[in-house]
């Protein structure tokens, strides 16, 4: 064997051990001034081109020396989801069992694409799609399903699935085997990633109609049922509606069991889940999420109220023969499945691809479902409380989710919400958001964060306060 020094790919053991040792106390150190500095550092992009350039790969350096310096790039260079003060979007802090399965993945490194090549892992995955759709009342025998790089990926395969299954001639003509203009229906507060997919799956972004929401956020489903007739009036195709479950901007759930009823014996019904689909760990919202067991697909984000790092997407389904036809392929330089078992690849987008589901089977297996029940509630628990601290300083909540986002407005000043969450962020305290609610501009807190505690919740309120007075100074 050729001798092993510190510049070859594989660095003797003793020097890895040394390497990894170090890599741990950085990052421990990292999380430390992450939790203590600002949720969103400022970020001179001048500065943060030329400290990247000083990389010109032109001669080797000792690998904890570069992992050093990335470290800094992005403490100094992000917003921080590890810091409690970050209320913003659904990307989670992370939890610890999820990082050590990121670091296993990568070690050993299966080649999802065929059972044969990594049955562990594949068995794995299925076992853990297995358990989650049996929250959702969906017995393993008639579940399937694959893990995905987002909620963007399933619900591409979730249309795609719907067109195979109503168009016998789209997966061989795409939309020239249409016979006239297919539509699919979503709620015009739904993630508009729909535009896009409808882009991607060739049946063009006019095809997709965005219902009107009742006036709370929620799709409003007399206007659902009024559009799906127009449109098959007018000659169109209705064959899919997506509802959603945890919409982007308020957290609303959509009616699901109204829809699931209107689009029985007719249309696909898709449930986005993709962060609200987790309040199925907990009795509270069970009632929030009636009538999701009627989806014909599902999407669900582990790498969001689940807390395991990015990216972490899944694609559940009552129809596993419907996702072999959507995904169907064959090649002479792939073996072949048995009886017994699939492969990912002739039932989902991807090819080769990484062991997405240790994060979410290794924290499920370290954290049990109770673990996930109490940190779901701990979010809602902390959701209530910043109402109530919000509303004793006249901050008016204007949502009425069941989830852990509330979308406010600054009454008294009537101060322009994208001007105060600048103001509170530029603070470092927290990180907020401004939004959009049923045409209205509000801020958007949303609890992500298992480290987020009742001094988190007054710090923002604090920063609220300070920017609402700086802000009516200048007026």
């Amino acid at each position: 064997m050729a001798k092993q020094d510190e510049t070859t790919m594989w660095p003797p053991q003793a020097r890895r051990n040394d390497i990894q040792d170090k890599l741990n106390g950085m990052l421990v150190d990292a999380i430390d001034r992450i939790q203590k500095g600002p949720a969103a550092p400022a970020v001179d992009i001048t500065d943060l081109r030329r400290r990247i350039g000083q990389f010109d790969f032109s001669a080797p350096v000792a690998v904890e020396t570069a992992a050093r310096d990335v470290i800094d790039l992005l403490v100094a260079g992000n917003v921080h989801m590890m810091h409690p003060g970050y209320m913003g979007l659904f990307n989670p802090s992370v939890a610890f069992p999820g990082i050590l399965a990121d670091q296993i993945t990568a070690t050993i490194n299966p080649q999802l694409a065929v059972w044969s090549h990594a049955p562990a892992a594949v068995e794995i995955e299925r076992y853990t799609i297995n358990a989650i759709a049996e929250r959702f009342g969906w017995t393993a025998v008639h579940t399937a399903g694959h893990f995905t790089s987002g909620g963007a990926e399933a619900n591409y395969t979730a249309l795609l699935m719907a067109l195979t299954d109503r168009f016998p001639a789209y997966g061989e003509e795409g939309a020239r085997g249409i016979p006239g203009q297919p539509t699919c229906y979503v709620s015009a507060e739904s993630h508009l990633a729909w535009l896009k997919i409808a882009h991607q799956a060739g049946i063009g972004r006019n095809a997709v109609r965005l219902v009107p929401t009742d006036g709370s956020g929620r799709m409003d489903a007399d206007r659902l049922a009024d559009m799906i007739e127009a449109d098959a009036a007018a000659g169109h195709i209705p064959f899919f509606v997506g509802a959603t479950a945890g919409t982007t901007n308020a957290g609303m759930i959509d009616p699901l069991a109204d829809i699931a009823r209107l689009a029985a014996g007719r249309l696909w019904f898709h449930v986005d889940a993709a962060w609200g689909g987790a309040a199925i760990l907990t009795p509270r919202t069970s009632d929030a999420l009636d009538g999701i067991k009627q989806a014909d697909t599902l999407t669900l984000d582990a790498h969001k109220w689940f807390a395991v790092p990015m990216g972490a997407g899944m694609l559940l389904t009552r129809h596993e023969e419907s996702l072999a036809r959507t995904f169907r392929v064959a090649a002479s330089y792939m073996p072949g499945e048995t009886a017994e078992t699939l492969d990912p690849y002739t039932h989902s987008l991807q090819w080769s691809r990484r062991f997405i589901g240790l994060k979410l089977f290794l924290s499920l297996a370290a954290l049990g479902w109770q673990g996930y029940r109490r940190h779901v509630e701990h979010a809602m628990d902390m959701a209530a409380r910043l109402k109530a601290l919000l509303e004793a300083e006249r901050w008016s909540v204007v949502n009425d989710s069941p989830l852990a986002v509330l979308c406010f407005v600054d009454e008294d000043t009537g101060r322009e919400p994208g001007e105060i969450a600048r103001e509170v962020v530029a603070q470092g305290t927290s990180w907020i958001s401004a939004a959009q609610f049923e045409g209205r501009a509000v801020l958007r807190a949303c609890i992500t964060s298992h480290f987020t505690d009742e001094a988190d919740l007054q710090a923002l309120l604090s920063a609220l306060n300070r920017a609402r007075t700086r802000l009516a100074g200048q007026a």
